[in-house]
Parts: C-alpha cells; structure tokens; sequence
C-alpha cells in the first residue's frame, strides 16, 4: 500500500525521535517505556514483590519495565488483543479485555491475589474520526476502572492513559468517587503534540 505524505511524516518523526533511538540502544521494548519509568521514578508505584496486571501490554514496554522493577517475588500480569513475545517475569494472556472469559481467564491467573497497580496503556484501532475514537478510548478507560475496583487492594492504584476530550471531565469525576487522589501525569516521552494524559489513583475510597 502506498504510504500518505501523513504517514511518511509520522515514520520520520518516529525513526528520528530521542526516546525510540534510547529504546533500541537499552533494549526496551518500545519508547514508552521511558513513560513508566518517568511516573514511577516520581510515585514509586512498582515496589518489590507487587502484583501487576498490564491492561493493553503490546509490544511489551510498560510490562518490561515492571517485571525488573518487582523483580522475581512480583507478578506481572499482561493482557492484549495482539500478540506479544515472551518477557522474563510476564505472564501473557492473548484477548479481548472486554469479553468475560478473557477476564476470567485473567482472575484465575491472580487466585485470589489482590493487586498493587493496574496500569492501562490501552488505545483502540483508530477510526480517523475524533469523537468515534474519544469515545471508543473512554470506555476501554472505564473498563480498566470497573477492574481495578475489583481487583486493587485497598491501597492500590490505577494508572490509565486518556485523552483530553468530550468525556475527559466525567472520567476524571468517576476516578475522583473511586480513589481518594488522582494526579495527572504527562511525561517529558510524551510527545508534545499528543493530546494523551495519564491518569494515576491512589487508594480506594
């Protein structure tokens, strides 16, 4: 397929950009992997021996990330429609988090764990069309909520990646009724033109 002239500014850009070039020389998964690990640096979320489930983890940098940070007595669960290889200290789980019997299979994994951080980098296939894709990017915001008030301990947290946008304002709201903090996150490895903004909540109401 011939590439636009969008496309072919967007591989440039890509190709060019600091944090893809540091990704490939360190050996991380994908440049945002450098977003976990600004947040983290700052909230100390990943502590030795936690439970995490990755909602949305392909290629793999955000769960690359936090296998080394809990090390071998954490747990890190990843989930995503795509395939992804194989990562030292993640479980992989391929499907649709928005079906039952891939959150099923995704609970029976955790046995009655509660878990530490639900992080979700997860963004549809997008439409082209603004408020589709809004749209489409909330509710799989607010499925990874419905989860962590399921699954977190009481003195987890929840880190998800939005966009500012028609229903920004009443996520944020239905964070705020679910934990007593939220802070916004928009790390220096996002790239400034991008609307996207993280979302962290600490502690359950």
């Amino acid at each position: 397929m011939k590439r636009t002239r969008t496309s072919k500014a967007w591989m440039r850009e890509h190709v060019n950009d600091t944090y893809v070039q540091l990704a490939k020389k360190e050996g991380w998964r994908s440049r945002a992997a450098f977003k976990l690990t600004e947040i983290d640096d700052k909230d100390k979320l990943l502590k030795r021996g936690e439970v995490v489930v990755d909602l949305g983890a392909t290629p793999g940098g955000w769960s690359q990330v936090a296998a080394k940070r809990v090390g071998d007595s954490g747990l890190v669960l990843a989930l995503d429609l795509l395939e992804m290889e194989p990562l030292h200290g993640v479980d992989f789980i391929q499907g649709d988090f928005r079906e039952d019997d891939v959150l099923k299979k995704l609970e029976e994994k955790l046995n009655g764990r509660h878990v530490g951080l639900v992080m979700s980098d997860m963004a549809p296939n997008m439409s082209g069309v603004p408020l589709v894709d809004q749209a489409r990017i909330m509710y799989l915001a607010e499925l990874g909520l419905e989860f962590s008030k399921v699954h977190l301990k009481p003195e987890g947290a929840f880190l998800v990646k939005v966009f500012q946008g028609t229903d920004y304002e009443t996520f944020l709201r239905s964070m705020r009724e679910v934990f007593k903090t939220v802070a916004v996150r928009k790390p220096d490895a996002s790239r400034d033109r991008s609307a996207e903004l993280y979302l962290l909540g600490r502690v359950l109401r």
